[in-house]
């Protein structure tokens, strides 16, 4: 073993087996033992935990007990959360001590027999590396031997050499091993902190080794007898006998004992909140090392006296049989024993996953309790959900969840068990990997409701009208499959011009243009726009279509002559319309004649593209009242007077006077 860790499991299962068949010679077969574990990589972690005592009559010995371990565990769970600790590590509990109990919230000095509606514990646990408590059981199962109880050296040496009652002052116990020197520190009626220093008697073993060139066990062997013995007899490596004083075999190990005593110091004061205590109680075989508790008192600014070895002559209420020497060796296997009665830690095996665990027999343990020991947390139970994706339609942001995953089964000793389910010393358990959730996954057409193609015919011809889809700036389909972050536009038009332009024919839509040459100058002609029909109804080109809409075309006809000239604005005709006897009358008077393409040609005469169209003008005269009779089917009056009048709007006017649109014409007779 080497500061507390055992380095050959075999080579201590040989000690303990040497040590146990000692034993059996003088007290028979042993099984179980109790064990204080050394505090090398020692972590502490507070906890507490409170129950509701109102109706219960009165509190037993086993519920404090319940209470007080149900706080541990929650201290472990608060280690095992913390930053210190990664997420592979794991902590055995190896002693605890309370730091109060509570009543009704107010602090009290036990708990039993007590009643009111709530109690609680508060504790400091220490907790040791899962590689060193399970290196120790193995050694102990190698020696045939289980373990009962599991406690730390300090708290072992605590209970025997300050009872609840000294715990007020503030004192330090340090127990000096081989390998580890352990600390615990009280004050105000509890067990505050503890400690370790990987630095022991084993510190000066080895200076003894070094300087003296001799093995390891001779070098111990002339440790022990520097405070017997006045010369010692070492014999070193080479051979070579030598006599040495004790005295310089002292000044030897100064250097190492000022090492440890420093070493030993600083914890103390760290653990202390920066402060030396008000004395130092030293056991442990490592606490006879010459000169050793002088220094520390040095480092700690106390009184020599205030820093004292400890041996079975300090203990209370124990008993000694004739025979046993005081000495502070003895102070921590009998604390191991009172404290394997008062506080023990019971643990119970089991296997997780093939891994075996073990847990506080802290009351009807479940299969989450081990699950949660194994370090498995509850999303582990259930396959991980598939990846979600967040995209945006039309400027709408849309999650898309992933699926998901499936739970994991559990087995107990084979069978299949849920988390709530009773566990007991070596059950099986296996946990067997839910699935996890695919990934999302989506097309643009599963994000798009009422998004299908309508059909219609144009002409005969059938077309389609799908809907528009742009994924991040570029034209997709309406099946692309979408990635996480795209950015979707959607549109889908369903009007005749979007037919038009599906089917290349926006040219429907364009002005229809010719050219004629007008009195020897080519003239560019606009005719009239196309007209579009669905069953039989004229229709714009901004109509909304339904599916199976068939749109038919038709082209407009070649203008006349008369619209042709009204274009390059001239008129063939002036026309006005009149009142002629209470009887309207349109008179038309022409003002162009016209040939096309050489022949004389009337104002109704189709204009087609590349025609000459030729026309000279006649007299500007306005029309008169007299015009008026190439438009009417007047007669006289049978009988007639040979007395007559012209009127424009009763007024009297000449046969060649010029008449306006709206005049009112009448001729008169007397």
């Amino acid at each position: 073993m080497i500061d507390g860790q055992i380095h050959n499991i075999l080579s201590v299962a040989n000690v303990i087996l040497e040590i146990k068949g000692i034993l059996e010679e003088k007290h028979g077969p042993l099984k179980r033992v109790s064990v204080a574990a050394a505090g090398r990589a020692l972590k502490t972690s507070e906890g507490s935990m409170a129950i509701d005592i109102s109706e219960r009559s009165l509190i037993a010995d086993e519920d404090v007990n319940r209470l007080e371990l149900a706080a541990v565990q929650q201290a472990q769970q608060k280690l095992l959360s913390s930053d210190t600790v990664t997420k592979d590590d794991y902590y055995y509990c190896v002693g605890y001590s309370v730091l109060y109990y509570k009543l009704e919230g107010d602090e009290i000095g036990s708990l039993i027999d007590q009643a009111g509606r709530s109690a609680s514990v508060d504790v400091i646990a220490t907790f040791l590396p899962r590689v060193v408590v399970e290196s120790l059981l193995s050694a102990l199962k190698r020696a045939g031997l289980e373990m009962e109880a599991l406690t730390l050296e300090p708290i072992a040496a605590i209970n025997v050499l300050i009872p609840p009652s000294m715990r007020r002052l503030n004192v330090a116990l340090v127990d000096i091993g081989a390998g580890t020197s352990d600390i615990a520190i009280t004050d105000n009626n509890t067990v505050v902190a503890y400690g370790m220093v990987p630095l022991a008697g084993d510190e000066i073993t080895e200076a003894l080794s070094n300087h003296y060139l001799l093995d390891f066990q001779l070098a111990e062997t002339a440790k022990r007898s520097i405070t017997t013995e006045d010369t010692i007899v070492m014999t070193d490596i080479l051979g070579f006998e030598d006599n040495v004083a004790s005295s310089d075999v002292t000044a030897i190990i100064k250097p190492a004992v000022d090492r440890l005593a420093k070493s030993i110091s600083d914890e103390i004061k760290r653990l202390n909140n920066g402060v030396s205590p008000k004395a130092v109680m030293v056991v442990g075989g490592g606490s006879l090392t010459p000169g050793l508790t002088k220094e520390i008192s040095i480092c700690l600014g106390l009184p020599e006296n205030r820093v004292g070895i400890r041996g079975l002559d300090a203990l209370s209420g124990i008993t000694l049989e004739p025979g046993i020497a005081s000495s502070p060796e003895l102070v921590t296997p009998i604390g191991i024993a009172i404290a394997a009665r008062r506080a023990p830690i019971h643990y119970m095996s089991v296997s997780v996953n093939d891994k075996v665990l073990r847990l506080f027999e802290l009351k009807e343990m479940t299969v989450s309790d081990a699950l949660l020991a194994a370090n498995i947390k509850a999303r582990q139970l259930y396959g991980m959900p598939g990846l979600g994706m967040t995209i945006t339609v039309n400027d709408n942001d849309i999650i898309i969840p992933g699926e998901h995953g499936t739970p994991s089964t559990i087995l107990l000793n084979g069978v299949k068990a849920s988390t709530k389910d009773c566990i007991k010393n070596g059950d099986t358990i296996d946990l067997l990997p839910g699935s996890d959730g695919t990934n999302a996954i989506a097309t643009v057409r599963d994000l798009v409701e009422d998004m299908r193609a309508i059909s219609a015919m144009l002409d005969g011809v059938a077309v389609q009208l799908e809907p528009l889809i742009h994924i991040n700036g570029i034209l997709k389909s309406i099946d692309t499959s979408i990635q996480d972050h795209d950015k979707i536009t959607v549109s889908h038009t369903k009007t005749v011009a979007a037919v038009f332009e599906k089917a290349h024919r926006n040219d429907l839509l364009k002005d229809n243009l010719f050219t004629v040459s007008v009195n020897k100058r080519t003239v560019t002609l606009k005719k009239k726009n196309n007209e579009f029909f669905i069953m039989g109804t004229s229709v714009q080109p901004s109509h909304v279509l339904k599916d199976g809409d068939r749109i038919t075309t038709q082209k407009p006809p070649f203008p006349t002559i008369d619209e042709v000239v009204a274009e390059i604005g001239k008129k063939a005709f002036d026309k006005l319309t009149v009142l002629f006897n209470n009887e309207p009358v349109t008179i038309q008077k022409p003002r162009l004649t016209f040939t096309l393409n050489g022949h004389s040609a009337e104002v109704s005469a189709i204009v087609k593209p590349g025609d000459h169209l030729d026309f000279v003008s006649l007299s500007e005269s306005p029309i008169t009242f007299g015009d008026i009779f190439a438009f009417t089917d007047y007669s006289l009056p049978e009988n007639p007077s040979s007395n007559y009048k012209l009127l424009r709007n009763d007024t009297p006017i000449g046969f060649n006077d010029a008449i306006f649109g709206g005049d009112r014409l009448e001729i008169s007779f007397t």
